[in-house]
């Protein structure tokens, strides 16, 4: 028990310092960024002269110096404050961001589910009967995937489902009339907006998944205890799903871990093609309006993200692979 511990003060220690490193090159780097706040502000306003855009740097602290604005936000952020935006209603940032976030989670844990549905069976299949049909069909598809632009396919299937085919709604979240339906009516309406958005995400991910599943899976059945556990006469099946397929899911685990920073990062550009109020709406116009608080609370929750990507993929490791539960480092 100590020694587990102890491995995991070490890790939360290690979390630390990464995460105050990212923060630290965040803030940095968003004011190297030609432009700022007073500027967007003041330049459409022909009454706003020097002296406004000077108070408007003294309101928002910007005339200081960049360690000094940068230790504020930090003795903010101890006490969970992101701030309040500098553009817009100038609400704070966590409430901006806690209305965005279910949307874009739940698009993504969508995506992700329906990914490791669709890739690890693919590539379970592709890997057992290497070199018939199904694996070159399979591949196939897969390199279309590989070289289809995601914004291009999108923009495809708005033209053909939603203007020549008018099937499926193209823009925004809910339609006209929203509130004066019923619940079922309302949860199939929110749903049909959804669908396209969630296919582009899951159409971006499952082909790289699929090859990852493959490549493992054919580096497990080369090995000694698979050609063992044949030669002892075991099915087909217990081979495959009982002693294979645990051994083959650790890249997908790790790809998976790396996925989870892609909630912000990867809607950028889908939210804004499909008009979703989401949090990649969100960080695209705060990084457009130099909205500093707004830019750092979002890079901070993918930076959150990230860390706790990578201890998932940890925790998921050691339930895959019993010996990294027990710990490798035993008898040695």
């Amino acid at each position: 028990m100590g020694q587990v511990l102890k491995k995991i003060l070490i890790k939360l220690l290690w979390v630390g310092v990464v995460f105050l490193g990212i923060t630290v090159i965040s803030f940095w780097v968003i004011h190297l960024a030609p432009g700022s706040p007073t500027d967007l502000q003041t330049t459409l306003n022909p009454e706003a002269g020097v002296e406004a855009r000077l108070q408007l740097e003294k309101l928002y602290g910007l005339d200081q110096p960049l360690h000094v604005q940068y230790a504020g936000w930090l003795k903010r952020l101890v006490h969970l404050d992101f701030g309040q935006s500098m553009s817009g209603d100038h609400r704070p940032v966590w409430d901006k961001i806690k209305e965005r976030l279910p949307l874009t989670f739940g698009m993504n844990v969508a995506s992700l589910i329906l990914t490791l549905l669709i890739a690890v069976p693919i590539g379970v299949a592709a890997a057992w009967w290497r070199g018939g049909a199904f694996d070159k069909i399979s591949t196939v598809i897969v390199f279309i995937g590989f070289a289809m632009p995601g914004f291009w396919l999108a923009l495809l299937l708005m033209l053909w489902l939603g203007i020549s085919w008018p099937i499926l709604p193209i823009s925004g979240l809910t339609s006209m009339g929203f509130s004066a339906m019923s619940g079922p009516e309302q949860w199939w309406d929110v749903t049909k907006h959804l669908i396209l958005p969630i296919f582009i995400y899951t159409s971006g991910s499952w082909a790289g998944m699929s090859r990852f599943m493959r490549s493992s899976m054919l580096e497990v059945l080369r090995q000694d205890y698979i050609m063992t556990a044949r030669a002892k006469g075991l099915s087909s099946r217990v081979v495959l799903f009982k002693h294979a397929l645990r051994n083959a899911l650790m890249p997908v685990i790790t790809i998976l871990g790396l996925s989870v920073p892609a909630l912000i990062g990867g809607s950028v550009i889908i939210e804004s093609i499909f008009a979703l109020p989401g949090l990649g709406q969100l960080f695209y116009q705060a990084v457009m309006a130099r909205d500093y608080p707004l830019i750092m609370g979002s890079l901070v929750l993918g930076a959150v993200l990230t860390l706790a990507g990578n201890l998932l993929a940890d925790v998921g490791y050691g339930l895959a692979d019993p010996r990294i539960r027990v710990g490798r480092g035993r008898g040695r």
